[in-house]
C-alpha cells in the first residue's frame, strides 16, 4: 500500500473518529459544496456539515448565468449541471407593456466551451468564440449532484448535523471549529457534538445563524418573490429567460425542466395591489400580473394558480453588501456574507467566482498551513478587494435594474422607459455581458447606466415638447438625480468599501 493511500486513510479516520480536519465547512449549499470540493482537490482534509441532506426545495438558485457555468467548469464540477434535465439559457427576452426585445449573451474570447476547452483562435486560424450559455434547473437536483461529488471525494467527510455556535480558544479570539447538534437516528434526540479545523468556513445561507455574531449589518429586504411552477408553458422565446414589466413590479420566468417553467412574481412590501382587500398575493397575481403576461404564458399561469389555493411559496429578496473578514480561524462567505436581488440571477455566479478566487488564494503553495491566521488574514484581505471587479458589477446591476423595473416613482418610470429604449436601439452586447458575469469592468456598467439616464432625459424632452425649456431642465435634473441615488450609493458600498 502506497504512502499516499495510508495518509488519505489516516486523515479520513481523523475526520470520522476525532472530527478533526484542515477545514470545516458549514452548509452544503452551492458555495459550501463548491469550496469543500475545491479545497479537497488541493489535498486539504475537509469536513462538510449540513443540517438536512435531503434534496432541498427552493425557488431561487435555479438560473445560473454563463459566468457561473464557466466558474463551475473551472472547479471541475461542470458535470453537476448535466443529467438533471437542465435547460440551456441563451439570454433574456424583456417585455415592456407588450413590446419586447430579445437579447442574447455576447461571444467572449477565451470563454470555456461545452467541452471545457477555450476557443481563442489557436491552430493558426481565427475561430469564432462560442456563444456563452447559462443553465436553468431544479435547484434541489443541482444541490444533490454537488453533494454527491463531495460524498465521493476521498478528502471530504460529510456529516448531517446542525451547527449552532463557534468554538473559541480560552485565551484568544481564534475560532477552533463549531459546536453542533446531531439527531440520534434511534431516539430522535439531539446530541451535542464538536468539529475542529484549522479554518472554519461558514456558508449557511441567507438565513445564517452565524451572521449576527460576525457582521454588524443586517440584510435589507424590501420585497419577496412568490413562485409558481408552470407546466408545458409556451414561452415566447424558448431557451431564454423572460422579464416582464407591466405589472406593479417585475416578473421573471425561465424554464427549469423539459415541462416545468418557474415564474417569480416580485411583491414589494405594503404593495396596495396585494393588500387583503384586493385578495392578497393571489389576488395580485390573478388581477394584475396575469393580464400583463405574454398571451402564450397566460393559460399555464392561470392553471398553476387554480391548481393550488394556498399562498405560493416565497423567498425574501435581500441586499447585503460584502464585509471584510477579520476573525482568526473563521470566514463567513456565500449568501451569509453577500446578497443581491435575485432578479438578474447572479447569486450562483458570485458564489462560484468567489470559490475560484478563494481556492487560488488559499492554495497550499501560498499557505501550507491554514492554522497560520496571519497568512489567512492576508489572503482574505486580498479576496475582499479582488472579488469586487466582478461581484460589484453583478450586485450593483441587480439592485439598479430592480429599482428601475419596479419603478416606484415618476422619475424611475422615466428611467425604466429609457432602459427599454436603450435595449430596443440594439445596445445589448455589453449589458448582457455584464449581466452574464462575462465582463468584469465596473466602468462599463457605469457608462451604460448613465447612458440610459441621458436617453431617458431625451425621451422625456420629446414627450413633453422641446419648447418647455426651464421645465425640461428641471425634469432632467430630477431624472439624473434619481439615477445617481439608485446607482452611486450601491456602487460605493459594493466597490469601494
Amino acid at each position: 500500500m502506497s504512502e499516499t493511500v495510508i495518509a488519505v486513510d489516516e486523515l479520513a479516520e481523523r475526520r470520522t473518529v476525532h472530527h478533526e480536519a484542515d477545514v470545516v465547512v458549514v452548509g452544503a449549499g452551492v458555495f459550501g459544496c463548491a469550496v469543500a470540493h475545491a479545497l479537497a482537490d488541493q489535498g486539504r482534509s475537509v469536513i462538510l456539515l449540513e443540517r438536512w441532506m435531503k434534496e432541498p426545495n427552493r425557488i431561487v438558485g435555479e438560473l445560473m448565468q454563463p459566468g457561473g457555468v464557466n466558474s463551475l467548469r473551472k472547479l471541475g464540477l461542470g458535470h453537476c449541471i448535466e443529467d438533471i434535465d437542465s435547460i440551456p439559457c441563451h439570454g433574456f427576452n424583456v417585455f415592456y407593456y407588450g413590446e419586447n426585445v430579445r437579447m442574447p449573451y455576447p461571444r467572449i474570447q477565451g470563454f470555456l466551451g461545452p467541452s471545457d476547452e477555450k476557443v481563442n483562435g489557436s491552430s493558426g486560424k481565427t475561430e469564432e468564440p462560442p456563444r456563452p450559455q447559462g443553465r436553468s434547473f431544479h435547484h434541489g437536483r443541482f444541490i444533490t449532484q454537488l453533494r454527491k461529488a463531495c460524498l465521493k471525494h476521498p478528502n471530504i467527510s460529510v456529516f448531517e448535523t446542525e451547527a449552532v455556535s463557534a468554538i473559541k480558544g480560552d485565551h484568544n479570539p481564534e475560532v477552533l471549529g463549531v459546536e453542533t447538534r446531531t439527531t440520534n437516528a434511534d431516539t430522535g434526540a439531539k446530541q451535542a457534538d464538536c468539529f475542529f479545523g484549522q479554518l472554519t468556513v461558514v456558508a449557511d445561507g441567507y438565513a445564517s445563524r452565524f451572521r449576527k455574531q460576525y457582521i454588524a449589518q443586517a440584510p435589507v429586504v424590501r420585497s419577496k418573490f412568490y413562485a409558481l411552477e408552470l407546466l408545458d408553458c409556451a414561452l415566447p422565446s424558448p431557451g431564454y429567460g423572460h422579464v416582464v414589466i407591466g405589472a406593479a413590479s417585475p416578473v421573471l420566468l425561465y424554464q427549469i425542466g423539459s415541462r416545468e417553467t418557474r415564474v417569480l412574481v416580485d411583491v414589494p412590501e405594503k404593495l396596495p395591489e396585494a393588500s387583503p382587500a384586493n385578495g392578497g398575493v393571489r389576488g395580485y397575481m390573478a388581477n394584475v400580473v396575469l393580464p400583463a403576461l405574454p398571451l402564450s404564458v397566460q393559460p399555464s399561469f392561470r392553471a398553476a394558480l387554480d391548481r393550488d389555493a394556498k399562498i405560493p411559496q416565497s423567498m425574501p429578496n435581500s441586499w447585503l453588501p460584502p464585509t471584510k473578514q477579520s476573525v482568526p480561524g473563521l470566514v463567513l462567505l456565500g449568501d451569509a456574507m453577500n446578497m443581491r436581488h435575485p432578479l438578474t440571477g447572479g447569486g450562483m455566479t458570485v458564489a462560484l467566482n468567489d470559490v475560484v478566487l478563494l481556492r487560488d488564494l488559499l492554495a497550499p503553495s501560498r499557505i501550507p498551513d491554514l492554522g497560520d491566521a496571519a497568512a489567512v488574514g492576508r489572503a482574505m484581505h486580498a479576496f475582499h478587494w479582488r472579488r469586487k471587479r466582478l461581484t460589484a458589477i453583478i450586485n450593483v446591476l441587480a439592485m439598479a435594474l430592480y429599482a428601475l423595473f419596479a419603478a416606484r416613482s415618476a422619475e424611475l418610470a422615466k428611467l425604466q422607459r429609457g432602459c427599454f429604449a436603450y435595449f430596443r436601439n440594439g445596445v445589448t452586447r455589453d449589458p448582457m455581458g455584464l449581466l452574464g458575469g462575462l465582463i468584469p469592468d465596473p466602468m462599463v456598467l457605469a457608462y451604460h447606466f448613465f447612458s440610459v439616464a441621458f436617453l431617458a432625459i431625451w425621451l422625456d424632452w420629446k414627450a413633453a415638447g422641446l419648447w418647455k425649456g426651464p421645465f425640461l431642465l428641471w425634469n432632467a435634473f430630477w431624472i439624473l438625480w434619481t439615477a445617481s441615488r439608485v446607482f452611486l450609493p450601491v456602487m460605493y458600498r459594493e466597490l469601494l468599501v
